[in-house]
C-alpha cells in the first residue's frame, strides 16, 4: 500500500524533473511510495529511457533494501522491481532501458534509521 492517496492521474516525471518518492519519512517494510507517470514525449527512444534515483538517510539504517519498481499499467500486481539499493549510507543509482509507464519506490526491508528520502530523476 502506498503512503499516499492514489491520485488519478498521478504526477508525471519529465526529463530533468525530480520526484520525491519518500521525503524525510519513516516507511515500514512493504510500504510503497506514490506512483509517478513516465509520459511519452517526442523523440522517445525505442530502447527505453534512463532513470536515475537516489537514497538518502537522516540517520543511517543498520540494514536496508529499497527497490525501484515500474509498471506498464498502474495496478499493484503489475509493478516489477528493476533495481535495488541496499547501501546503508545511501547512494545514487542509474537504470537504463526502462520501458514502464509508471515508477515508484518500495521499502522491502529496513532496520533502524530515520528520515528516508528517495529521489527519482526523470
Amino acid at each position: 500500500m502506498p503512503n499516499y492517496n492514489a491520485q488519478v492521474p498521478p504526477y508525471s516525471i519529465f526529463p530533468g524533473d525530480v520526484a520525491l518518492a519518500f521525503n524525510s519519512e519513516a516507511p515500514a517494510a512493504g510500504q510503497a511510495s506514490q506512483q509517478f507517470a513516465l509520459p511519452s514525449y517526442a523523440g522517445f527512444p525505442e530502447n527505453g529511457r534512463t532513470i536515475r534515483w537516489q537514497t538518502i538517510y537522516g540517520t543511517s539504517p543498520s540494514a536496508v533494501s529499497i527497490v525501484l519498481q515500474t509498471a506498464m499499467s498502474d495496478a499493484e500486481a503489475q509493478y516489477t522491481t528493476i533495481d535495488t539499493s541496499s547501501a546503508t549510507a545511501g547512494e545514487a543509482r542509474t537504470v537504463t532501458r526502462v520501458r514502464g509507464n509508471f515508477v515508484r519506490a518500495k521499502v522491502s526491508s529496513i532496520t533502524g534509521g530515520s528520515g528516508i528520502i528517495v529521489q527519482i530523476l526523470g
